[in-house]
């Protein structure tokens, strides 16, 4: 569709790697419950957004089987595709700044459902892990790679029953709740090479940030 724009959030510092994200711009062309999850599923992106209102940034965040009330990195890509300072999701507003290199919304962790993290012993037990593991459940699989500096190695493995998307590339709202556990700043590499960077606020909130660019054929 002519107003589909498609993002790699969370980029390396070379500007590869990062989650794919779907954005329709005028959600008038999906108007409906129906035609945006059908295709929400045709795309089959791990999320991607309808944009209802660009100024006061309300959005519709879809997986390819579910609607949303909060995602992380839709809302990231979002702030840095619309330039603006507050995102309306189903969750309420949602603070976002850019600061030249990387895009950050400000998030509570408690808007995060249905993930569960997992420490391992090693940052290559991590790597060595089958796409998905064995189990049930949104499951986000972690270890230290240098604990003094906060550098860690994730994967994320959404373990849906519709099996849509095996593993999520970068998963921002998993970074929230781990950073909220750890109650620490992270920078977190996920999936093939994808930057998540993270820091807990004292009001109990998470601001989360990384690059965000156009896919190729943008």
């Amino acid at each position: 569709m002519n107003d589909l724009d498609v993002l790699r959030v969370f980029c390396a510092g070379d500007g590869r790697y990062g989650n794919l994200l779907g954005v329709v711009r005028d959600g008038r062309a999906c108007p409906d419950d129906a035609s945006r999850q059908a295709l929400a599923a045709e795309l089959g992106y791990s999320e991607m957004v309808f944009v209802d209102d660009p100024e006061r940034g309300v959005v519709d965040i879809r997986t390819p089987g579910t609607r949303l009330a909060f995602a992380g990195h839709p809302l990231v890509g979002l702030a840095w595709l619309l330039d603006i300072e507050e995102l309306q999701p189903p969750v309420g507003s949602v603070w976002a700044r850019d600061d030249g290199e990387f895009t950050w919304i400000t998030a509570r962790p408690e808007w995060v459902e249905g993930k569960r993290t997992e420490q391992y012993a090693s940052a290559a037990e991590v790597e060595e892990l089958p796409a998905p593991p064995p189990g049930e459940g949104w499951l986000y699989a972690w270890a230290w790679e240098d604990e003094t500096a906060g550098r860690i190695r994730a994967r994320g493995f959404p373990r849906r029953p519709d099996g849509a998307v095996v593993e999520d590339e970068a998963t921002g709202s998993a970074a929230i709740l781990l950073t909220a556990e750890l109650n620490r700043a992270l920078n977190i590499t996920q999936g093939a090479g994808s930057q998540l960077l993270t820091a807990p606020g004292p009001d109990g909130t998470v601001e989360i940030g990384g690059r965000v660019r156009f896919a190729p054929g943008n």
